[in-house]
């Protein structure tokens, strides 16, 4: 309750705060219709972008969730794993092609396309004897990551479409594209993979316990494991499609959930969304603020923002991870 309370307190102050000041900005809220620079700054940029820093946040922080419960290594993420970069990917390939625009349906499911490929490629290489290596799966996956994320920059910086800065400005992760026309497909494809990751919830609190452990529990592993990777390939489908790549976020917000809600899955999930969402809104406000009229990199504050919190946290009480 307290970090909800929190979190609306944050929205409060990125509605007032910005490149631009807003004068009678409770005016501009009650009247949406109304045809003043304070109404559209705040219903054209402000809100739609603070509405996805939620969304996408929310997104992010169940999405590594998802990949630490599946794969039971606590330092799985979807930027680990080379499911975002699998997405950015994807997204990069169908804009090139004509076939998709950034922040479409389109691009969303392309995205979850991409992002389950890369990250079955990923545990493919990382399983040895039907089991997956925690080690291998770290090593794997930053390799995987690291390479595709190379061709994402080649295939950006090498293109001289008059587009290209936009997609190369989104491909490293930045807010500032997004529009109202991208929140009802993000927001159906972010409920869709957190409703997926709520009902396999119990079965994760299970796989947890080992996959041996599970199948004498009477729940098949490889099935709990496939619907898990299908939930995060569309939550960071969706993520992707529509900022970019925001790393350390998936990482950090789980652990931090974990510390304060502890290791069972269903509460875990909600309590990531929630800091997740907080983090993300956190971060974008300050990079869109600090050097305004110009804009900082997102991801750098999602870094700065999560990791002395994680640290922090684990310094003062003993992870929970291994309770789980």
């Amino acid at each position: 309750m307290i970090n909800l309370v929190f979190l609306i307190a944050l929205v409060v102050v990125a509605l007032s705060v910005g490149a631009t000041q807003i004068d009678g900005l409770l005016s501009a809220l009650l009247h949406p219709n109304a045809h003043t620079s304070a109404t559209e700054i705040l219903w054209q940029i402000r809100i739609p972008r603070i509405v996805t820093a939620l969304i996408v946040g929310a997104a992010l922080g169940v999405a590594g969730a998802l990949a630490q419960g599946a794969t039971n290594n606590p330092l799985a993420e979807p930027a680990i794993l080379g499911t975002s970069a699998g997405a950015a990917l994807a997204v990069v390939i169908g804009v090139l092609a004509n076939v998709i625009v950034i922040g479409s349906i389109g691009a969303m499911l392309v995205a979850a396309v991409g992002a389950l490929l890369a990250t079955l490629l990923t545990l493919r290489f990382a399983t040895l004897d039907r089991n997956v290596s925690p080690l291998n799966l770290v090593i794997i996956g930053l390799s995987l990551s690291a390479t595709i994320s190379a061709i994402v920059g080649l295939l950006t910086t090498a293109i001289s479409r008059s587009d290209a800065r936009s997609i190369s400005f989104w491909s490293f992760g930045s807010l500032a594209l997004t529009n109202s026309n991208d929140l009802l497909p993000l927001l159906g494809f972010t409920l869709v993979g957190i409703v997926i990751a709520h009902w396999i919830a119990p079965n994760l609190d299970l796989l947890s316990l080992g996959d041996t452990t599970a199948r004498h529990l009477g729940i098949d592993p490889r099935k709990v494991r496939r619907v898990a990777l299908i939930a995060l390939a569309i939550l960071i489908g969706a993520a992707v499609s529509t900022v970019g790549t925001i790393s350390f976020l998936g990482l950090a917000a789980p652990h931090i959930a974990r510390l304060i809600s502890g290791p069972k899955h269903r509460p875990l999930i909600l309590q990531s969304a929630l800091l997740g969402a907080t983090i993300l809104l956190i971060a974008d406000t300050l990079a869109r603020t600090i050097a305004a009229p110009n804009e900082l990199n997102v991801g750098l504050f999602t870094a700065l923002i999560g990791a002395p919190i994680l640290a922090l946290l684990v310094r003062s009480r003993q992870s929970s991870w291994g309770q789980s």
